[in-house]
């Protein structure tokens, strides 16, 4: 669901959204494939190449995001949260050079965490739209925001949480509990992780369910 889709007029903008879309099915196979610690210890060669078509995915979908936001207008929402897309799309593009850089010098720890940063920044647009959703269902109507305008200070706190907070504090927090935390911070992040997983499964439910299949059945 976008504010502009396909548009007849526009054949060019048209090829280049579908591939926006074609490389984010493509990266989050990959992606996936990628966090398997077997693969990556049974099929080494295959990991590498799949990390540079997954770096390389990522980058293409920063770079597309961008021109979706300030040259297309095929997103909603207002200034800020245009303003957090852009912010998400940089930190895509900062993690993948990270992540490459890591890579090519054998820094392997190093790129394995900035591989995980990349996996759950450029994750942003999923977790906003699901986190949206969950909202939604608890609330059973727009809360903080305008469903006809699709602006409001929900969707700007959401915006920054989803693309820019959340994810890669989460992340931190989990990468410290695993390096030295004790039994204690490693229950709370735990914890904390399984009610953001619950909140997940809840959105995802949410959206498939009203917005989704509705769609698809047509």
């Amino acid at each position: 669901m976008l504010p502009r889709g396909f548009d007849a007029a526009d054949p060019l903008g048209n090829a280049l959204l579908g591939l926006h879309l074609l490389l984010a099915v493509a990266w989050v196979t990959g992606g996936v494939l990628q966090l398997i610690p077997d693969i990556r210890r049974s099929s080494p060669a295959f990991h590498r190449w799949n990390g540079r078509m997954y770096i390389g995915f990522a980058a293409m979908l920063a770079s597309g995001g961008l021109w979706l936001v300030w040259v297309r207008g095929g997103v909603a929402g207002d200034l800020t949260q245009h303003l957090a897309i852009s912010i998400n799309a940089l930190l895509i593009l900062g993690c993948s050079a990270m992540a490459w850089r890591a890579a090519r010098s054998r820094r392997f720890s190093d790129h394995q965490r900035w591989a995980l940063r990349l996996f759950v920044v450029a994750s942003g647009v999923w977790f906003f739209r699901v986190g949206l959703m969950a909202w939604l269902a608890v609330h059973r109507r727009p809360v903080g925001f305008d469903a006809a305008t699709f602006q409001g200070p929900f969707l700007t706190l959401l915006a920054f949480g989803a693309y820019v907070v959340l994810p890669l504090a989460l992340m931190q927090l989990y990468l410290n509990a695993k390096d030295r935390g004790g039994a204690v911070a490693r229950f709370g992040v735990a914890a904390a992780l399984s009610m953001v997983t619950l909140a997940i499964c809840g959105g995802t439910f949410a959206a498939a369910m009203g917005l989704w299949l509705p769609r698809m059945s047509l």
